[in-house]
């Protein structure tokens, strides 16, 4: 009996099959970096599709006052730019400013004393999956965009 645990001593010792412990856990961090880095660039690209998208909705209704008061043309264009990204919902709101400042309701008679600056935001909202789902973080990631531009007169 004491044969064995004088050879299992010594293999314990012995320094074989240090490199393929070390090349296993090496990969293994490698990997998950690796991944890590993946997934991370993968939300970024949504992120960046879901802004432009908000982007083009904007510059459609921003062309003029007939397109900025057609709301339901400028979601759809605002949805189509962003493909990539699952559940793309867009909301344009039509809104306008007082060129002094003050607070308009778009009625020609709200700026006596200046003049009406419109105004159209688009805000958009996209779901990311993630490839790999890891324990603690969220299933899905919520990703929201806004573009708020000048209707041209």
């Amino acid at each position: 009996m004491t044969n064995i645990f004088r050879t299992f001593a010594r293999r314990l010792n012995s320094e074989h099959g240090n490199a393929l412990i070390e090349l296993a856990v090496g990969m293994t961090v490698l990997t998950t970096i690796i991944l890590g880095a993946a997934e991370f660039g993968r939300v970024a690209y949504a992120s960046i599709e879901i802004n432009d998208a908000a982007h083009a909705g904007a510059a459609y209704a921003a062309e003029s006052r007939t397109y900025a008061a057609d709301t339901a043309n400028a979601n759809t264009a605002a949805t189509k730019d962003a493909p990539d990204v699952s559940g793309v919902t867009a909301t344009t709101t039509y809104w306008c400013k007082c060129s002094n400042g003050s607070a308009s309701t778009c009625a020609a008679t709200d700026c006596s004393t200046s003049r009406i600056i419109e105004y159209v935001t688009v805000t958009t909202t996209g779901t990311v999956n993630p490839m790999i789902y890891v324990p603690g973080l969220p299933h899905t990631y919520t990703i929201n965009g806004s573009a708020v531009m000048r209707v041209e007169q």
